[in-house]
């Protein structure tokens, strides 16, 4: 099955799912939460898949939700957005019989981040970002981000990256525990 905003690439048992929206810094829209959902629960039935690997491009993992998808939406929409995000990451994602590990290159902001942070693991490039900045929009983290955050880095780090919108590099994000390793943009 073809894919808009995702591509799948198979290495042995290793299935790689690259975010794919180029154009929009691969901001999180709709069709990627189903395509993301789908791909995933295909792949946790799937013998041929031992592990999975979300990652994005060289600049961008993910910027965040796509804002100019939702700003006209209905509060039905807005609902349903958020309910799939949800379910992704905390049904989908986190709760997967099997490994999934987020591969962090260049930002990631805002769901990006959430995404990341309900992988079982995450490994991050040296020249990466990382951060909530919805508070900029006069928004908080709206898939888990603000459970999840606390409990990978500590109330006080978490309150002062949702509560100011503040980035971090991938050294900090080491040191407190937000990703597990860190590794040059070619590895």
């Amino acid at each position: 099955m073809a894919y808009e905003t995702i591509i799948l690439e198979q290495y042995e048992t290793v299935l790689l799912i690259r975010l794919n929206r180029p154009e929009a810094l691969n901001a999180i829209n709709g069709k990627m939460l189903k395509e993301l959902c789908t791909v995933l629960e295909k792949s946790s039935h799937d013998a041929n898949v031992r592990v999975v690997i979300i990652t994005g491009s060289e600049k961008f993992f993910a910027a965040g939700a796509d804002i100019k998808e939702f700003v006209s939406f209905t509060m039905e929409q807005a609902l349903e957005l958020s309910e799939s995000g949800h379910k992704i990451l905390s049904e989908t994602i986190q709760n997967s019989p099997k490994p999934i590990i987020a591969a962090i290159n260049g930002y990631a902001l805002g769901g990006g981040l959430e995404i990341a942070m309900a992988c079982h693991l995450r490994i991050a490039s040296e020249n990466s970002k990382m951060g909530m900045p919805e508070v900029s929009l006069g928004l908080i983290p709206g898939y888990g981000g603000t459970q999840r955050l606390p409990q990978l880095i500590g109330k006080g780090r978490a309150m002062d990256m949702i509560m100011t919108g503040k980035m971090i590099d991938a050294n900090e994000a080491l040191a407190f525990g937000l990703i597990n390793y860190k590794t040059s943009q070619e590895q």
